[in-house]
């Protein structure tokens, strides 16, 4: 029976423990945010964007004065949000200085800094593997007054003496011990020469073999539990279904974590030769019922359930979970436009940019020679800065360093593949239950977008047993948010709606019965 829904209920804010998507992290510059998965600011550019305040180190020193020894902390305000930070300054004996820089409300503690240096009343704080900066100025003994400069913007940072960190809140993070079996299992793709850990969930057991269902992380290096900002989606996930009397395996990705592979020279076609022998050591397990084994996959995941579900038509059901059903171009433009808006970019403004994008995103897309494809890119990138004032290069962040950046990123195989990539056929070809979820504050997948598409693909195979489901205010990782940006994942206690959980595990329920 096929079925539409726009969920009404509301939806309770639990607090809890990354995609993408940020957090898969795969590093995404000013174009598009990958699923979920590291990024913080979006400056007019990213998936790219240069603005990452995620998991990096570096360390560094410099000549400095022991003035402004010890912590300084301050709230930097990007897109309606404020983001805490703070710098642990250290002075050694000769004076030269080191510094780490902590996000509390990201997850990311110990961020190195490569120099410090202060001269006179001012200080000097340089994150060059950040793109990023602060200068500020000694107001008196406790207060700096200054400027947070990233990815050719600027932003007013004050920082005051003391440290402000703030525990990060993730209440839905499962603790130990469970009620269930919890083992750490090896997956063999023999096809690829490689072997995948990850763990695997099973209830009790109590009669025959029970259903299954295998967890496919978004974009970016994903660990098994897709950690992102200090949330734990796919673990909290996977406990609750679980609970609910579903075996549940989740992997870290290729050359991520314990497993082996190179994530780097990988696409999309190698994650799904990934997971369908995932599927297939769950089919072949004997505490589980191999007619009734599920994909259930997020952002990128869901791109990679649909196409080995398509090529594997004995998989019970298919969740996607934020998944596009447009190719990849069409995706990036319509992300980088609902990220740059809610930034409050000028219309303008905006339209040079996207025309931008789009049209370097169809040039990795369609031009087979890689060399060519880049000479490509970087020329449009050129030609559009040399047709506008310095001023709105810099507004839109088209530095010389975004440039290479761009250029790089549109290079890489993982993104042509993804930007070639046109995933209707594969849904065409879906006949098992499906049930396609997109939050209503989802800023990289838009749902007004992606929904409609997915039914339609469906309805153009002949599926008559989809769902397709609204989720009001839940934004890419499915959290209950009030803007949607992925400046907000982090500082949001709750990991995973309750809500999204629910609809699921009953959805899953009903069609392995």
């Amino acid at each position: 029976m096929v079925t539409r829904t726009v969920s009404s209920w509301p939806l309770t804010m639990q607090r809890g423990p990354m995609c993408s998507c940020w957090r898969r992290h795969r590093s995404y510059s000013c174009i598009f945010f990958r699923d979920i998965a590291k990024i913080i600011l979006i400056t007019m550019y990213k998936h790219l964007l240069p603005l990452l305040l995620l998991l990096l180190a570096f360390t560094a020193t410099a000549q400095q004065t022991p003035q402004v020894a010890g912590d300084w902390n301050g709230s930097l305000k990007v897109m309606g949000t404020e983001l805490p930070l703070i710098f642990h300054i250290s002075a050694a004996e000769n004076g030269t200085l080191s510094a780490t820089m902590d996000s509390p409300r990201q997850g990311a503690t110990g961020i190195p800094v490569q120099q410090v240096r202060q001269v006179q009343d001012s200080l000097f704080i340089d994150l060059k593997n950040l793109n990023a900066a602060y200068v500020g100025k000694l107001v008196d003994a406790e207060t700096l007054d200054g400027q947070w400069q990233q990815g050719g913007q600027s932003f007013a940072l004050q920082l005051k003496k003391g440290s402000a960190a703030e525990a990060m809140k993730r209440p839905q993070t499962p603790k130990e011990p469970y009620p269930y079996r919890s083992t750490e299992v090896t997956v063999e793709n023999k096809a690829a020469g490689i072997k995948l850990v990850g763990t695997l969930t099973i209830p009790p057991v109590k009669g025959p073999p029970g259903p299954a269902v295998l967890l496919l992380t978004g974009s970016g290096p994903q660990d098994r539990d897709q950690t992102i900002m200090g949330h734990k989606p796919f673990l909290v996930l996977a406990d609750y279904l679980t609970r609910q009397g579903f075996a549940v395996l989740r992997l870290d990705d290729r050359g991520t974590g314990k497993s082996g592979g190179n994530f780097a020279t990988s696409t999309t076609g190698d994650f799904a030769s990934d997971a369908e022998a995932a599927y297939n050591y769950l089919r072949n397990h004997s505490g589980i019922n191999k007619k009734k084994v599920g994909l259930l996959g997020h952002s990128e995941g869901a791109l990679i359930a649909a196409k080995v579900a398509a090529a594997n038509p004995n998989v019970a059901f298919v969740v996607l979970m934020a998944g596009n059903a447009v190719p990849g171009t069409e995706l990036l433009v319509a992300q980088n436009k609902a990220l740059l808006e809610s930034a409050g970019v000028p219309q303008e403004q905006l339209q040079k940019y996207l025309a931008l994008r789009e049209a370097q995103f169809k040039v990795a897309a369609t031009e087979k020679d890689a060399s060519k494809a880049a000479d490509q890119i970087r020329r449009l990138e050129q030609e559009a800065k040399a047709s506008m004032t310095p001023l709105e290069q810099q507004q839109l962040g088209l530095t010389d360093k975004a440039e290479e950046t761009i250029v790089a990123q549109l290079s890489s195989p993982w993104m042509r593949y993804y930007l070639a990539y046109d995933p209707a056929p594969a849904l065409q070809k879906l006949k098992m239950p499906v049930l396609a979820l997109n939050g209503t504050k989802d800023l990289q997948v838009p749902f007004q977008q992606n929904l409609p598409a997915t039914e339609k693909a469906l309805k153009a195979g002949g599926n008559k047993k989809y769902t397709i489901q609204e989720m009001p205010n839940l934004n890419h990782l499915f959290q209950t948010a009030k803007t949607g940006s992925p400046a907000e994942y982090g500082q949001l206690e709750e990991t995973f709606a309750p809500a999204a959980l629910e609809v699921i595990s009953e959805w899953m329920k009903r069609v392995v019965r």
